[in-house]
């Protein structure tokens, strides 16, 4: 829970943005359980919000994509040049709510928390957007320069390895993830290591973001499946709410996907798929822990040490939030501690 220097709990205050009126509810009932949170306002539609953000200066925004008068995304853009601030993309499960989620992040927004949902609790939804919005409050969002964006987005991917190897790559990221892996897996060579991610995503999202990431990179990116095998080349992305193991068969690795307890408020869990690694992988591993809020990953990348495993972590500069990482760190679970833009060098020489 942040605190001021002082001591005191650090109130972050809160502007729900949805047309829909069940959801304001649930978000204010839900946040209003946790003594760090106020929900100073809540907005049916962007022009109203625009009126709320000025009077009542909220430090987080959770935004819904589809409204009516004017979309999420257009107003994010307004936001993000005029009155940048930290904004949770709310959206529903479906396909077409993972593309523009993407878009969304492009844009500016931290994070994506999916609506309530048969496939999460109400508990589990609650749990995880306040430790969603503890993180937002911690990023500091500057107005975005769109020539800037562009020009990072062009990255150098590195030459193919001389040969490959039976390594395998875990890496594990949360808040900032998405534009974190973008940049790590647009330089890996063509035929690297077989990779296999966890990003703390929703359903759906994580479908859109593989394909995004594919399009991207000389490798190829897919949200993963069930009994997918892990091979030179390939990136395999933990599907959301799902957990993802990796599993070995005398040579052959491969990932079994399933259902279970969330683990640090989270499905798919990092640690859940570290500590499969370090099992099966042993000294054969190199785990990678991204930018993110709270510890998942810290023990499991420590389990992934004491295996045998290479490990790296992103240092705190380059961190969207700097949370996971530094668990980790406190750990003694990392080998190597450096920015996003050297991590894929990291690797490589690391294999």
């Amino acid at each position: 829970m942040p605190t001021t220097k002082d001591g005191y709990v650090k109130i972050i205050k809160v502007l729900i943005v949805d047309d829909s009126a069940v959801v304001r509810k649930i978000f204010s009932e839900e946040l209003s359980k946790y003594p760090d949170v106020q929900v100073v306002g809540v907005a049916p539609d962007p022009y109203v919000a625009r009126e709320k953000i000025v009077n009542l200066k909220p430090d987080v925004v959770t935004l819904d994509i589809e409204m009516p008068r004017m979309d999420g995304l257009t107003f994010l853009r307004k936001l993000m040049k005029y009155y940048p601030l930290p904004t949770i993309i709310v959206s529903s499960l479906t396909p077409r709510g993972g593309k523009l989620t993407l878009e969304a992040m492009d844009i500016g927004a931290v994070d994506v928390i999916a609506k309530p949902d048969v496939a999460y609790s109400v508990s589990d939804m609650s749990a995880q957007l306040v430790d969603k919005i503890r993180a937002a409050s911690q990023v500091r969002i500057v107005k975005r320069d769109e020539s800037a964006t562009n020009a990072s987005s062009s990255v150098e991917p590195m030459c193919a390895l001389a040969q490959t190897s039976n390594k395998v790559i875990a890496i594990g990221a949360s808040t900032g993830g998405t534009e974190a892996l973008k940049k790590v897996l647009t330089k890996m060579p063509p035929n690297s290591p077989g990779i296999i991610i966890v990003q703390h995503m929703p359903a759906n999202f994580t479908t859109a973001f593989a394909a995004r990431l594919n399009d991207l990179t000389q490798i190829t990116v897919k949200e993963a499946e069930n009994s997918d095998s892990v091979t030179p080349g390939t990136a395999l992305l933990a599907p959301g709410n799902y957990h993802m193991i990796l599993r070995r068969s005398g040579a052959r690795y491969y990932v079994e996907i399933k259902t279970g307890p969330m683990v640090h408020h989270q499905r798919p869990a990092v640690d859940v798929l570290f500590k499969s690694t370090a099992k099966y992988a042993g000294a054969n591993a190199i785990g990678v822990l991204l930018t993110g809020m709270g510890s998942d990953g810290a023990e499991g990348l420590l389990d992934m040490k004491k295996a045998g495993a290479g490990t790296i972590a992103q240092d705190e500069k380059s961190c969207v939030v700097f949370g996971m990482p530094k668990e980790a760190v406190k750990l003694g679970a990392v080998d190597k501690v450096v920015s996003i833009e050297q991590i894929a060098s990291e690797i490589i020489k690391m294999v």
